[in-house]
């Protein structure tokens, strides 16, 4: 039993760590579903994750500190779409610039509101998302293998993890089953096929990116104000870009996404679960090479390792209207 305890020990911390990296993926989905190449994911979840924590501190309320996060992170999404979809500027580049604004910013914030260099104060009671108990957890908790794993697995999160996998069946909804969806996949590969029916290809992918913006809003949250109790300057530690990633392993499918961001959060969980243990033959691995294997996976998964991805045709091209 304390094998088993061990395992869901680490998938409860599975699905912990996976929660910012599914709703970013989501995110990065629905804007490169449109063709909008969105690398600014890790600057709208760091940008998000301060908003949080700022309001959050200031207000006491962790419902406060969500919608400040959403709100900011969708403005940066807008920002992008204004460079992109209106000027029709550089992808890339706009989404890089929205990194660096972010990473600059929130840390010149920090130190000028809080004095704390960066950090925002730590937060406490109502102003955090604490863990919920799920029905009959207790009730079940002495049934062999069944119980504990409803118990300790599936009970005792925080109301935006169990939103997370919510986020994903939304969006697989969505993407496969509505008239937005079907549009959007169209403008994704067809723009001009969009544009010859009489819809409008500008208003599609500025919702789409407007949609991105409110799921990487709340990953920036639970960073904050779940996962941790304060904002740490660069906190997002390259989840933005694990998150992109995952949506190109998934070949830019909800659930092969969300399955790939399980993979890395797995990764990370028995890394952490590993640290300060001795290996057979090898002895204690270092702290550094065990925080660094789910940066490693993404690059030899990204290398070539993950089959054929093809991705909307349209992406990353400018649509120019014919007159």
């Amino acid at each position: 039993m304390d094998a088993l305890s061990s395992w869901f020990a680490i998938l409860d911390a599975t699905l912990r760590v996976s929660t910012p990296l599914i709703l970013a993926a989501m995110a990065g989905l629905f804007s490169e579903r449109s063709g909008i190449i969105d690398i600014s994911l890790e600057g709208k979840m760091l940008a998000a994750a301060f908003a949080a924590g700022a309001m959050a501190a200031v207000s006491g309320s962790a419902w406060f500190a969500l919608g400040a996060g959403i709100v900011v992170s969708v403005m940066l999404a807008l920002l992008h779409g204004f460079a992109c979809i209106t000027h029709r500027g550089n992808q890339v580049v706009s989404g890089l610039a929205i990194n660096i604004l972010a990473s600059g910013l929130t840390v010149v914030l920090g130190i000028a509101w809080f004095r704390r260099g960066g950090q925002t104060p730590t937060l406490s009671g109502d102003a955090r998302f604490r863990p919920l108990e799920l029905p009959f957890a207790d009730a079940l908790s002495g049934t062999p293998i069944v119980g504990p794993f409803y118990a300790d697995v599936v009970s005792g999160h925080n109301v935006l993890v169990y939103t997370a996998f919510a986020v994903v069946a939304l969006t697989s909804w969505i993407v496969y089953k509505t008239r937005f969806g079907l549009r959007l996949r169209a403008v994704g590969e067809n723009p001009l096929a969009v544009d010859t029916a009489g819809l409008s290809v500008s208003r599609l992918r500025y919702g789409a990116v407007a949609i991105c913006g409110v799921f990487a809003g709340i990953a920036g949250t639970y960073l904050s104000t779940a996962q941790n109790a304060s904002f740490v300057r660069e906190m997002t530690a390259g989840q933005g870009y694990i998150a992109l990633a995952a949506v190109i392993f998934g070949k830019w499918r909800p659930l092969p996404a969300m399955l790939a961001c399980l993979m890395f959060g797995f990764l990370d969980a028995v890394a952490i679960r590993l640290q300060g243990v001795e290996l057979p033959y090898i002895g204690e691995v270092p702290v550094q090479a065990i925080q660094a294997l789910p940066y490693i996976l993404t690059v030899v998964l990204l290398a070539g390792f993950i089959g054929k991805a093809i991705a909307p045709k349209a992406i990353g091209v400018p649509f120019v209207k014919e007159r």
